[in-house]
């Protein structure tokens, strides 16, 4: 026989997570045209800065052209109101002509001036453009589907494809109100392994997780908030858009652990045998609330019950047993 008495333990529960790279984006291009060549492969591994996608655009080239010949014009415009200006100084200077045509000269210079600077902009700016047929990639990663093909004409909306790095992955997750005021009253520096994380297939991934962030207020609709564990991927083994399960310590204070050897099972009910001051055994049922290894949790039972430990077959509901008492073990 065991006493059942009250203790504080470490639980571990799980919560739906959606899974995600810490760097993920979609790759579009930012102009219209056709796709002239690719140069990466769906799945292979690209660094940051390499040229991706190349789009041939007749337009912005005709664009460019154009901007490079209205720039030509305007600084042969300048030159010719600064030749205007110096001719019309000297005649002023010998006061052939007013000094009002030499402001009039002046003036055509200026306008001269600020056309030539919007004739830069022009051009700095096709040139900007025309760069954009070039699609590179923003950081190390690995490509993901391409979806579409040389020749294809793509616009600023199309998705080319993805880019992905999947050397840390953050896991994403919701805690409710009473869910989460167990998890922050555990001192989490003495438990290092307490936030891990279950594969679709049930299996445990190898590596533990880190803690990093919570959401700032609960969410009224569903009263719960918004964690986040981050995850190092050295193997690759997880990818963006799996799913899981966060597995979290929560500690519960003041509950009886209950040997699995200890109980019996009728349709959907657990129960034990209690042992009274008469050494008359009884049958009672209890809800576990969680099984830890070879014990379940609950908090049906009273502190300092005394309970049949093994031997279930032997005992019957009214019998009066004998036997030796033990301590439940944490």
């Amino acid at each position: 026989m065991i006493v059942l008495e009250q203790t504080d333990v470490h639980v571990p529960q799980s919560y739906v997570a959606d899974i995600h790279a810490v760097h993920f984006v979609e790759v579009k291009p930012k102009i219209e045209g056709f796709i002239e060549a690719i140069y990466v492969d769906e799945g292979k591994k690209v660094k940051k800065g390499q040229t991706i996608f190349r789009l041939k655009s007749l337009e912005h080239n005709e664009d460019l052209k154009e901007a490079e010949a209205g720039h030509k014009q305007s600084i042969a415009k300048l030159k010719m109101a600064q030749y205007e200006v110096d001719r019309i100084s000297s005649l002023v200077e010998k006061k052939i002509i007013s000094q009002l045509r030499l402001d009039q000269a002046l003036a055509e210079k200026e306008v001269a001036e600020f056309e030539v600077k919007q004739a830069e902009s022009r051009v700095q700016r096709s040139h900007a453009v025309l760069s954009y047929t070039d699609i590179s990639a923003p950081f190390d990663g690995t490509i993901s589907r391409i979806m579409y093909k040389v020749g294809s004409l793509v616009t600023p909306n199309d998705l080319l494809t993805n880019i992905s790095d999947v050397s840390e992955m953050f896991a994403y997750f919701k805690l409710s109100e009473q869910d989460y005021l167990q998890f922050i009253k555990i001192d989490h520096s003495n438990l290092p392994d307490s936030v891990s994380l279950i594969l679709p297939d049930g299996s445990l991934y190898k590596y533990k997780g880190m803690l990093e962030v919570a959401g700032s207020n609960f969410e009224r609709g569903t009263g719960s908030i918004a964690f986040r564990a981050r995850f190092i991927n050295p193997d690759g083994l997880l990818k963006h858009g799996i799913s899981g399960k966060i597995q979290l310590l929560t500690k519960m204070e003041k509950v009886l652990l209950v040997p699995h050897k200890s109980t019996f099972e009728i349709l959907d009910f657990v129960y034990v045998y209690t042992v009274d001051k008469e050494n008359r055994v009884n049958a009672r049922s209890f809800k576990p609330l969680y099984r830890i290894n070879s014990y379940y949790v609950t908090q049906d039972l009273e502190p300092g019950s005394l309970i049949v430990y093994e031997g279930m077959q032997l005992v019957k509901d009214g019998m009066s047993i004998r036997g030796d008492t033990v301590k439940t073990k944490n």
